[in-house]
């Protein structure tokens, strides 16, 4: 069974960082495709060796990702 899930993956220093928002799960990468893959191999084992309750638990089943402005100083 395949499922759609957000990624977000930022810059930091020295890589990429990516985030699964629906079950707060995340990876790194010297790449951006290195970080999106690496995140798919720790969601796919989080799937395989969590319990049902686990994968339960921790989904969030609506993830807003948005921007807004803020001032700065």
């Amino acid at each position: 069974m395949q499922k759609q899930l957000t990624v977000i993956i930022t810059h930091e220093e020295g890589g990429y960082v990516s985030l699964c928002p629906e079950f707060d799960i995340a990876s790194q990468g010297e790449t951006i495709e290195d970080a999106r893959e690496n995140l798919r191999e720790a969601l796919k084992l989080f799937f395989e060796t969590a319990s049902v309750e686990e994968i339960q638990t921790r989904f969030h089943e609506e993830v807003y990702v948005t921007r807004m402005e803020v001032a700065i100083g």
